[in-house]
Order: C-alpha cells, then sequence, then structure tokens
C-alpha cells in the first residue's frame, strides 16, 4: 500500500497514543467497543479537535462522516460531515486510504497509519492516524474511530 503501516511503539503522536489508550480502556475484553461506551466530548475534550468518526456503511462498502473535529476540518478541503467517501473523487475505492479502513472493518483490528501530507500546509511533512474499530454487535464493525495529527518538518 502506498501509505505505510506503523507499529504502535513506533507512533510518534502523543495524541494518538492518548486516543487509542482512551479507545483500549473502553474495549476491555472485548475486540473492540461499541460507540454507545464513550462520550468524548465529556472524557477527552482535548483530543476531540483531533477526532474523527466515520459510519461504516455494508453491501456496498462504504463511509460516511459523521463528525470531523475542527483542527482537522481547518485541515480538509471542505465540510464533508454527512457526506459518503463514494462521493468524493480523491477518496473513493481503490484509493490507499480506503484500503486501510477496509482492512479494519474486515480484520476487526485498530491499526496506523502514516500518509505523507498533500494539502496546503506545506510545513506538515506526514500523518498520522489511528483508526480504530467500534460496533454493539462484536462481530460488526458499524463506526470508525479516528484519531488524527499532523506532524511538522520541524518536530523531526
Amino acid at each position: 500500500m502506498a501509505y505505510p503501516v506503523v507499529e504502535y511503539p513506533e507512533l510518534l503522536s502523543p495524541i494518538l497514543r492518548e486516543g487509542y489508550g482512551y479507545w483500549r480502556g473502553k474495549r476491555g475484553d472485548r475486540l473492540f467497543p461499541a460507540r454507545a461506551d464513550f462520550d468524548p466530548l465529556l472524557e477527552i475534550p482535548k483530543l476531540v479537535r483531533n477526532m474523527m468518526l466515520l459510519d461504516v456503511l455494508h453491501e456496498p462498502l462504504d463511509f460516511r462522516y459523521r463528525l470531523i473535529g475542527d483542527k482537522l476540518r481547518h485541515h480538509m478541503a471542505e465540510n464533508w460531515v454527512g457526506r459518503r467517501w463514494s462521493e468524493i473523487e480523491q477518496q473513493r475505492a481503490p484509493n490507499p486510504i480506503w484500503l486501510h479502513h477496509q482492512w479494519v472493518v474486515e480484520n476487526r483490528e485498530p491499526r496506523f497509519i502514516r500518509p505523507n501530507y498533500v494539502g496546503p500546509h506545506k510545513q506538515f511533512l506526514f500523518i498520522e492516524s489511528a483508526v480504530l474499530p467500534l460496533g454493539s454487535d462484536p462481530e460488526r464493525v458499524d463506526m470508525l474511530m479516528l484519531f488524527v495529527d499532523f506532524l511538522s518538518k520541524v518536530g523531526r
């Protein structure tokens, strides 16, 4: 894949480490927690700016933006809340980002990725992203929780 998978110990972002710890704490002994287990605005307000929630639509697979933290919206071309990835040319399958998210849905496991930054803010070298499964049925992922951080050239 064009965007490398990163193992947890390799993560540079404290935001991803905290977000993953939050998710893991809610998971308990299950494969993944349900959306109802979380109240991020009260429990982790400082991380919500870097958080995204995606609905997972099945048959056919698609992703719909439910929540995009304000720091993430700042780096996106427009507000995509409510839009499906299949409606956005640069996000539809077989885009590598789509394939990583599909992998999380199919494997019901978290994945950490480090894509290059291609947006207008040239001070960013890359992005780190934690893609975390959610679902009330232990056999089916129906939402993804993401934590995304923009890491600068200066910080490396």
